[in-house]
């Protein structure tokens, strides 16, 4: 299967690193014009270099925006009032106690986790519609589906993308325009490889060490028993995004390693 997404204008939120670096690159591989988003211009630029660098003749430019706010959104529609493929990435985790867990932490997940795929979808599905064709991807979590002890308000996040997604396939009916759900498992993007040394830092292991406890102790179902890598998780994405994927429509894809236990 040769994906040619050669014409289309893709944004991924969250993109300078992780997960979302890697769509980004996945996506220029493709020959979408894509536009890397964060909220530093240095770590944007830093990042559009490194794609055009790893793709030679990459179609691809940044814009830093923050899209933990409705002011951030505001900001990155103005500068981009279209596009073709919208990868709702960006997205936030912290392991915290639920009894530990203020208010404040409840809002600023759902601000940075939901509200800004529900801003951005509203700014650009209409275009998408109106153009009959179109992609939007909620990177969701297997924690939407089993929420984690660990960090309740983040699985809540999760599960909230899921809801968001599936309304929003809803609305584009007998239209070429599709919107899923990805649901990564554990990943070792930068962020996570962090918990992780710190994890091997606080229990005296190797990294390695810790990553494979981790999995065993807090996410005994998996059948990969490994971390899945940054790439693993954008294969299924870019696949989202393709031409190739049009009877795919409000759908929760699963990249979790197997971690869900059920049949559907």
């Amino acid at each position: 299967m040769k994906i040619d997404l050669s014409g289309k204008t893709a944004l991924v939120t969250g993109s300078t690193a992780g997960i979302g670096n890697a769509i980004a690159k996945g996506l220029a591989e493709t020959g979408a014009e894509v536009v890397v988003n964060g909220r530093g211009q240095a770590k944007v630029d830093a990042a559009v270099a490194a794609i055009g660098k790893a793709v030679p003749g990459a179609k691809v430019r940044g814009i830093a925006a923050d899209v933990s706010t409705a002011a951030g959104c505001k900001a990155l529609l103005a500068a981009l009032p279209d596009v073709d493929i919208l990868v709702n990435n960006a997205g936030i985790f912290e392991p915290k106690p639920f009894f530990d867990i203020p208010d404040e932490d409840w809002s600023r997940f759902y601000e940075v986790n939901v509200m800004s795929g529900v801003r951005l979808s509203r700014g650009y599905m209409q275009g998408m519609l109106k153009r009959n064709w179109g992609r939007i991807v909620f990177i969701s979590s297997e924690s939407g589906l089993n929420i984690p002890t660990e960090m309740i308000h983040y699985g809540m996040t999760k599960t909230a993308q899921l809801a968001i997604a599936r309304g929003l396939a809803e609305l584009t009916k007998g239209t070429a325009v599709t919107v899923n759900s990805v649901l990564p498992g554990p990943t070792m993007s930068e962020g996570v490889e962090t918990f992780v040394k710190d994890l091997a830092k606080q229990n005296g292991q190797s990294v390695e060490e810790a990553a494979s406890d981790f999995v065993k102790q807090h996410r005994p179902t998996s059948l990969l028993q490994r971390f899945a890598s940054t790439e693993e998780i954008a294969n299924l994405v870019v696949y989202a995004c393709s031409k190739q994927a049009s009877a795919t429509n409000g759908a929760a894809l699963r990249a979790e390693g197997g971690i869900v236990n059920t049949i559907a």
